[in-house]
């Protein structure tokens, strides 16, 4: 799996402890949207890229007694979409803990990966592109704040 980074305890992304690994891939279409540069992860793109091995993270998580969860962000993880299933696939073969998935995508764009994800238990995924000077709203199965008003998440298995 080609990643930029893993934080091996996060405690910001999710209500559980989870394991949040960094994808490595972005089109910027928030930034495309809304015609300037606004996202807070651009210097990810410039961030080292990490080959790692599935097992290898998976065995760091499982090792883990404080973390609950896997969650996936950073860039656009759906632009990783084959090394992220490959990643839950395998992961499910040992674990079912919760998966989180954050994507700008709309639900709409990704109909094709949203069903193949939903083969597997536990998987949320938060929907949405970020847009400016939207006020944050709780979202109470993540636990946190998300930034936009048109962003929000789904329990898909």
């Amino acid at each position: 799996m080609i990643i930029k980074g893993v934080t091996a305890e996060d405690f910001l992304q999710y209500q559980k402890p989870s394991m949040f690994i960094i994808c490595p891939h972005c089109s910027f279409k928030c930034d495309k949207e809304n015609g300037t540069q606004l996202c807070q992860n651009w210097p990810l793109s410039k961030a080292k890229e990490i080959e790692i091995d599935n097992d290898v993270l998976i065995q760091r998580y499982l090792s883990n007694d404080i973390t609950k969860a896997i969650v996936f962000g950073g860039l656009e993880p759906l632009d990783s979409f084959d090394d992220v299933l490959t990643f839950i696939e395998a992961f499910r073969k040992q674990c079912d803990d919760d998966i989180v998935i954050y994507t700008g995508y709309r639900n709409d764009e990704i109909e094709d990966k949203i069903s193949l994800l939903s083969q597997y238990k536990n998987i949320i995924i938060k929907f949405g592109r970020y847009i400016s000077n939207q006020k944050p709203h709780f979202d109470t199965v993540l636990g946190v704040d998300l930034a936009s008003n048109n962003q929000y998440r789904v329990k898909i298995s």
